[in-house]
């Protein structure tokens, strides 16, 4: 009677469980597909926010957007600043190699031509011009304590510069072949006639006195003939550029044009000394004429 009992209690128990879980699994599946109708108040709700969210939601992108390509621009604009500054920086040691370079081949034929000259030689850098005055003037950074007198020769690789007419112990002022004040003996090389050279301060040179018979061209070389106590002999004036014979007169005037380009120098070499120890007393006795003592 008992046993029959307790087997009654867990039909009764097993029955509810079953009941229970079925209940629950029907609960579950109608869940998924509750369909509600939507009020008139939510429709409107709905068609009038649609819009408005939808425009949010561009303009945030718009905004984000536009927050991304300002950053972007901010950053390729430093990257800009940067690439110009290093640009800048390349140009500016490119620059300093190639006048480096430029200098060293100006030197280099300035050592060439002072081993094929019978002179000790100083050289020196130009530092400044007389650009106020018809005198074609420049200064250079080498004086009497480097071993430059008053009238040492100037010159370059390729030809005459002019001589020093003003000197401090530090500093020697030049005075250029196209200086009005200025007279050179001079000598067409081709065919060995002789003139006086003037500066005429237009970066020409005038030579005077050649006979109108002795056959001058064009482009043909003028150089110093030595007569005289300043210019050595056999330096390279210039060329002639122009030829005028004197109609009633017996000589022609002659255009010379130097070959070194006064206007563009920047080193120098000055003749300090010579073979001829009679010049070297002239210089010393005009040493002492200017006031500058001599050792």
């Amino acid at each position: 009677m008992l046993d029959s009992l307790n087997y009654q209690r867990k039909r009764t128990k097993l029955f509810i469980n079953v009941l229970f879980l079925l209940f629950a699994l029907i609960s579950f599946s109608s869940k998924k597909n509750v369909i509600r109708k939507t009020s008139l108040f939510e429709t409107i709700m709905m068609e009038t926010l649609v819009p408005i969210q939808r425009g949010i939601s561009s303009a945030q992108f718009s905004i984000k957007s536009l927050i991304n390509n300002y950053i972007a621009n901010v950053n390729a604009s430093k990257q800009n600043v940067e690439l110009v500054k290093k640009v800048s920086e390349l140009e500016n040691e490119i620059f300093k190699m190639s006048e480096v370079s430029l200098e060293n081949d100006r030197l280099k034929t300035l050592l060439e031509f002072r081993k094929e000259i019978p002179y000790e030689t100083v050289t020196a850098q130009v530092v400044a011009r007389d650009s106020h005055s018809d005198y074609k003037v420049f200064r250079i950074n080498k004086g009497y304590s480097h071993g430059i007198r008053l009238q040492s020769v100037v010159v370059t690789g390729k030809g005459l510069v002019g001589y020093v007419y003003r000197l401090t112990d530090h500093f020697s002022d030049i005075l250029t072949i196209v200086d009005p004040e200025i007279k050179i003996d001079g000598m067409v090389k081709r065919i060995r006639s002789h003139g006086m050279l003037e500066g005429n301060a237009k970066s020409k040179m005038n030579m005077r006195y050649i006979p109108k018979n002795d056959r001058v061209i064009l482009y043909d070389q003028v150089i110093t003939s030595g007569l005289g106590n300043i210019f050595p002999k056999g330096l390279l004036v210039g060329r002639v550029t122009k030829i005028e014979k004197e109609h009633f007169g017996i000589t022609q005037r002659i255009e010379v044009t130097p070959v070194v380009d006064l206007d563009k120098l920047e080193e120098v070499l000055v003749l300090v000394s010579d073979i001829d120890p009679v010049k070297r007393a002239e210089w010393e006795v005009l040493d002492k004429q200017s006031g500058v003592e001599v050792n």
